[in-house]
C-alpha cells in the first residue's frame, strides 16, 4: 500500500501538522483512527435518547398515557399470557415504532424500513416477556433481559439476522432512552430517607471496587483491552447493564466487549438473586443488613427489589434505596471514564481539540438526560404534583423503560456472535476478572453494610 494512503480509510492520509514543541510533526488523525466525529443534536443516538425519553416522560406526566400494556402470567399454555392484551400490545408496538422511527429517519435511516423491522423486533420482545412470565421461570427469577438476549443470540448464531429486521436493530438507542427514563425513578427524597448509611454502602465501596478490578485486570491478568476491563468493572460494581452501557460509550468499547460484559452480568445476577437471600436467612443475618448488602452487590435494580423482598418488606425497601443511591453513580462513572480515557488511556496530544472539548465529545450525552430526569422528578414534579401523582407517572415510565430495555437486549443479541465472544473469553480472563471482582465486592459491601446498618457507625434503621 502506498505511504500516502490511510489504511483505515483507503484514501490519502491528511497532512502532518507541526508539533507545538517543535519536534517531529504528528499526523492529523483520520476519522477511522480514533478521532471523535462531531455529532449534531438531530443525528446522534445520545441526543435522540434524550429527546425520546423527554417525550415519553411528557406524555406520561400530562396524562396522555394511562397505561402500558404487558404480558400476563401462565403455567402450561403460553397463549394465556396474551389473553385480552393483544390490542394493547399492538398499540404499544405502534407507538414505539413511530417514535423510534422518527429518530432512525433523522439519523440517516429509512422510516419505512425501520417500521417493517421494528414489528419483528417487538414480537421478539413480547416473546421474551412471555417466557419470563411463565410461573416456574418467574419464581426462579430468570427475567425478560436474559430471554431477550438469548433469543437474539440464538437467531444471530443460527439462521442469521434477516435483512428486513436489521434496520430496527438499534440497541444503543433503545437502552439509552431507557436509561433517561430510569433517571425518573431516582428520587432524592427517597435517597435522603437512608441518609449517611446508604451513602456509605453505595458510594464508598463502589469506587474502591472499580479501582481494584481495573488494576487487577490490567496489571495481574494483563488483559489487552482496557475498555473491556473497565466495562466489566463498572457492570460489577455499579448496577450491571446500565452502567456497562454508559461506561462502554465513554471508553469507546467494542460491541462484542459490551455483549460479553452484559452476558456475564445477567447470568451471575440471576444466581446472586437466588442464592444471597437464602444464604442471609440461613446464617441468621439481620434482614436490614442483608437488604443493604443485596442493594450494593446485586447488579440489576429489578433483581435487587425481588431479592430484597425475600427478606421482608423493610429489608426490600432498604435494598431498593441503596441501589437507587448507587445508580446515581452511572453518570459520575461515565464522566470520570471519559476524562481518564481522553487524558491517559487513549494517548493525549494526538488531537487538535483541547482536552475539555475532547472530554465533552467522549461524555455519553444521554447521561445528561438521566440526571435531568432525576432532578425534574425530585425537585419539580414531586413538589408540584405530590408523591402519589409522581408515583403513578413513574409506574408508567418504568413500564416503558422495561420495554425499551427488552428491545435493547434483543438487539444486542442480534448484533453479536459466539465467535467474537469466544475471542474475548480466550484464556478465561474476563470471567476471572468478574469472579474475583465480584467476590471482593461482596466482602467489602458486607463489611460496609454491617458498619452502616448494623448499629456500629449509625443508629439502626427503624
Amino acid at each position: 500500500m502506498p505511504d500516502d494512503v490511510s489504511p483505515a480509510q483507503g484514501r490519502p492520509a491528511p497532512p502532518a501538522r507541526p508539533s507545538p514543541d517543535g519536534s517531529a510533526p504528528r499526523p492529523t488523525p483520520a476519522a477511522g483512527d480514533g478521532a471523535v466525529p462531531r455529532r449534531g443534536l438531530l443525528t446522534s443516538e445520545d441526543w435522540w435518547a434524550i429527546w425520546l425519553g423527554g417525550l415519553l416522560i411528557a406524555v406520561a406526566a400530562l396524562g396522555l398515557l394511562t397505561g402500558v400494556a404487558g404480558l400476563g402470567r401462565w403455567t402450561a399454555n403460553p397463549l394465556a399470557a396474551l389473553d385480552g392484551r393483544v390490542a394493547g400490545l399492538a398499540m404499544l408496538g405502534l407507538g414505539l415504532a413511530l417514535v423510534t422511527g422518527l429518530a432512525a429517519q433523522a439519523m440517516g435511516g429509512r422510516l419505512i424500513r425501520h417500521q417493517a423491522g421494528f414489528f419483528g423486533l417487538f414480537g421478539l420482545a413480547v416473546l421474551a416477556y412471555a417466557l419470563a412470565n411463565q410461573t416456574g421461570i418467574r419464581a426462579a427469577g430468570v427475567g425478560y433481559a436474559f430471554w431477550a438476549l438469548a433469543l437474539g443470540l440464538v437467531i444471530s448464531n443460527t439462521a442469521g439476522v434477516p435483512g428486513w429486521l436489521k434496520p430496527a436493530v438499534r440497541g444503543e438507542l433503545y437502552i439509552k432512552t431507557g436509561l433517561v427514563l430510569l433517571g425518573a425513578e431516582i428520587l432524592f427524597n427517597r435517597i435522603l430517607t437512608l441518609g449517611p448509611p446508604g451513602l456509605v454502602v453505595a458510594w464508598l465501596v463502589t469506587p474502591v471496587v472499580i479501582f481494584f478490578m481495573y488494576r487487577f485486570g490490567t496489571r495481574v491478568l494483563k488483559m489487552a483491552s482496557p475498555s473491556l476491563v473497565i466495562v466489566i468493572a463498572a457492570a460489577t460494581s455499579v448496577c450491571g447493564v446500565s452502567a456497562a452501557i454508559a461506561t462502554a460509550a465513554a471508553a469507546r468499547a467494542k460491541k462484542d466487549e459490551l455483549t460479553l460484559a452484559v452476558s456475564m452480568t445477567l447470568i451471575f445476577t440471576v444466581l446472586m438473586m437466588i442464592v444471597m437471600p437464602l444464604g442471609i436467612r440461613a446464617v441468621g443475618m439481620d434482614p436490614i443488613v442483608g437488604g443493604a448488602w443485596i442493594g450494593g452487590t446485586v447488579d440489576a435494580t429489578g433483581a435487587v427489589v425481588a431479592a430484597g423482598a425475600m427478606l421482608g418488606e423493610e429489608a426490600g425497601q432498604v435494598a431498593a434505596v441503596v441501589k437507587m443511591i448507587q445508580n446515581i453513580l452511572i453518570g459520575v462513572v461515565a464522566f470520570l471514564v471519559a476524562v481518564c480515557w481522553v487524558t491517559r488511556v487513549d494517548a493525549p496530544g494526538t488531537s487538535t481539540r483541547p482536552p475539555a472539548a475532547e472530554i465533552w465529545n467522549r461524555l455519553p450525552k444521554f447521561i445528561l438526560g438521566f440526571v435531568g430526569s432525576s432532578l425534574l422528578f425530585s425537585f419539580v414534579l414531586t413538589p408540584a404534583l405530590g408523591d402519589d401523582a409522581v408515583a403513578g407517572i413513574i409506574d408508567l415510565t418504568s413500564d416503558l423503560r422495561g420495554w425499551l430495555f427488552c428491545l435493547a437486549f434483543v438487539s444486542i443479541g442480534l448484533d453479536s456472535n459466539f465467535r467474537a465472544l469466544a475471542g474475548q473469553v480466550a484464556g478465561g480472563r474476563p470471567i476471572q476478572l468478574y469472579v474475583v471482582g465480584q467476590a471482593f465486592n461482596l466482602v467489602l459491601t458486607l463489611i460496609a453494610a454491617w458498619l452502616a446498618f448494623g448499629g456500629v457507625l449509625f443508629d439502626p434503621v427503624s
